[in-house]
């Protein structure tokens, strides 16, 4: 947990462009050296979905494919972490806390801002449709509803043609 007496920031990450765009956002306008003598202390957070989550609850050879789920998930929170690492790095963003929680993204960051006591969380929006979003159902909304603290959704601009 931080310890300073600076505000906290918690980034929510995952392997996704929008949410990797969230977090470049957030440091390019908070935490870039020609940013506002507002500083936050960081911390940046990826949810690594449960095995079981994955493959569900039942059916023939599920008990065998877990640890191979396993394996895929650990590389892939790796990959994301070493992603974020090196996207800090470029953008000068030192001393930032990364963390990788297993769980429901929505459940992980919620909890993340109570931990930290966050003063603000930030996190991509996919850009589902009203139908997508009912039936995956929406991290960003989510949070945005149940986090204790002011929730900033970074919304990747649409490339126009």
């Amino acid at each position: 947990m931080a310890t300073s007496e600076k505000p906290v920031m918690v980034v929510g990450v995952d392997d996704s462009e929008q949410s990797i765009y969230a977090l470049e956002w957030a440091l390019d306008h908070f935490f870039a050296p020609h940013a506002p003598n507002f500083h936050f202390d960081l911390v940046i957070v990826h949810a690594k979905p449960s095995p079981i989550s994955v493959v569900g609850m039942g059916g023939p050879g599920s008990g065998q494919a877990l640890p191979y789920v396993d394996a895929d998930l650990k590389k892939i929170a790796a990959r994301v972490i070493e992603q974020v690492k090196e996207l800090c790095i470029s953008k000068s963003a030192h001393g930032a806390t990364l963390e990788v929680v297993e769980g429901d993204a929505r459940n992980v960051l919620c909890e993340a801002v109570e931990k930290h006591n966050a003063s603000v969380l930030v996190v991509g929006s996919h850009g589902y449709g009203a139908i997508k979003r009912a039936v995956l159902g929406s991290v960003s909304d989510y949070c945005a509803h149940h986090a204790h603290c002011s929730v900033m959704i970074v919304k990747k601009p649409k490339n126009k043609h």
